[in-house]
């Protein structure tokens, strides 16, 4: 899962990238509304947190130019303001959240899993394909109930799969939703955490397809 997390307060955004990440997030970080505006049309996110007062385009602006696009990705604002008229606001130029500072973080990460849970078909908290279950509550999965320990980047290939069930996935959309901006996109990289998957789902009901040119696609095997 790969958030944007739009902060202007370095301490601020120091913290809730670390507290996040921690909780196996992919985190980017823009301190103003124009790094904001330019990586929302170059990069594709799973969920906009957004703070409002920020320099050089204030946090509505972003919004709505976001919108107009639009990009649908689920925003969350992150304000200082409990205002009933700015919450309004807000969530008619587009918002689908808004959480007011300070916030207790086990609440804001429910909050991201819930938004990106309305993003997915049936909207429920597990995800199975054959014996493989992936629970958006705890974001761990598991095999004929057995949980399946996986290191962060394999763990983020296959969500992003599971997520995306049915639907041939891209290696480059894999990089995207792998990758940060601090780290260097690798095809190779992606292919090495693809092959080890496949190796600690040989048991598994669920496989990993490889779609010559086209990318790859988790689907449950055929059983005969």
């Amino acid at each position: 899962m790969k958030l944007l997390l739009i902060e202007d307060n370095p301490p601020l955004a120091l913290w809730l990238s670390k507290i996040l990440k921690e909780d196996k997030f992919t985190i980017d970080v823009a301190s103003d509304g124009e790094m904001a505006d330019s990586l929302l049309q170059s990069e594709s996110y799973d969920v906009v947190l957004l703070d409002l007062q920020l320099p050089k385009m204030n946090g509505k602006s972003v919004l709505r130019r976001l919108r107009q696009r639009h990009n649908n990705v689920p925003v969350m604002i992150l304000t200082a303001s409990g205002s009933i008229d700015e919450k309004v606001d807000c969530l008619g130029a587009g918002a689908d959240d808004y959480l007011v500072k300070p916030f207790e973080v086990r609440e804001l990460v429910a909050r991201i899993k819930a938004l990106i849970r309305r993003q997915t078909p049936g909207k429920t908290a597990e995800m199975h394909c054959g014996d493989l279950c992936y629970d958006s509550n705890t974001r761990q999965f598991s095999i004929a109930g057995q949980p399946l320990a996986l290191p962060a980047r394999e763990h983020d290939v296959l969500e992003i799969l599971m997520l995306k069930q049915g639907k041939t996935v891209s290696k480059t959309a894999l990089m995207d939703g792998v990758f940060g901006l601090d780290d260097e996109p690798s095809a190779d990289a992606i292919e090495i955490y693809i092959h080890r998957l496949r190796k600690k789902m040989e048991h598994c009901q669920a496989a990993i397809m490889t779609l010559r040119g086209l990318g790859y696609l988790l689907k449950q095997k055929d059983i005969s």
